[in-house]
């Protein structure tokens, strides 16, 4: 029988907060090239299929825009290394992640009064000002970020890191992202118990735990 569950770990970027698409795509609008939501999802699940059979050792972020934004590129037809990099550039600034779903408070307030709550991100040092600007941040008791801790996950050191602030054991612990290489394969390779957060349906017939809501997450815990 599984350990009762006692927290609950989130992360951030395409999970509780997503891109700021109009500001990081500045350098395609200025050329009229406006990509849907339908084909940034598009371009998502072909990277993330991609990304996931590849070896992760650090700066697995970096390299999932790079690869993201070179897909996208290729498919508008302006396969522009300059234009590529300025893209990943401002994906990877935190504050650049504000774009926050309707109800995503509601549910943090309705899972919190559940378990506590608590967030481990790749970021920049800065994940926890911008929880704050978009109104979350007292939602959560403790934040674990990359950018602070000096190890990205999947490394099994940010994800320890965190469990010894909660004093919670992995097995008691669950963790939710977006990424099967780096967050589920991370949150379990540490101990802890995972589900993929699949706005885009990367991961739709992988018969992995998964959910595309917070909504859909709390029925699920």
């Amino acid at each position: 029988m599984p350990a009762p569950l006692k927290a609950i770990f989130f992360d951030v970027g395409n999970t509780l907060l997503f891109p700021d698409r109009t500001h990081i795509l500045a350098p395609l609008h200025q050329r009229k090239l406006i990509p849907s939501l339908d084909h940034w999802h598009a371009i998502a699940r072909k990277t993330k299929k991609e990304f996931d059979i590849l070896q992760h050792d650090g700066k697995a972020d970096h390299s999932f825009w790079y690869l993201f934004y070179s897909h996208l590129l290729r498919n508008l037809g302006i396969p522009d290394d300059a234009v590529r990099d300025d893209l990943v550039c401002a994906t990877r600034v935190s504050a650049n992640w504000c774009d926050i779903r309707p109800g995503t408070r509601e549910s943090l307030l309705r899972l919190g009064q559940r378990y506590p709550l608590a967030v481990i991100s790749n970021a920049d040092g800065k994940i926890a000002d911008v929880l704050e600007r978009c109104g979350i941040v007292d939602c959560f008791v403790n934040i674990t970020d990359s950018g602070l801790v000096g190890h990205e996950k999947p490394h099994p050191a940010i994800f320890e890191v965190a469990l010894r602030e909660l004093d919670v054991s992995p097995e008691q612990s669950l963790y939710v992202g977006d990424m099967y290489s780096v967050d589920y394969l991370g949150a379990t390779g540490a101990g802890m118990r995972a589900i993929l957060f699949d706005v885009s349906g990367a991961y739709r017939d992988s018969g992995l735990p998964r959910v595309e809501s917070l909504e859909e997450l709390e029925q699920k815990v």
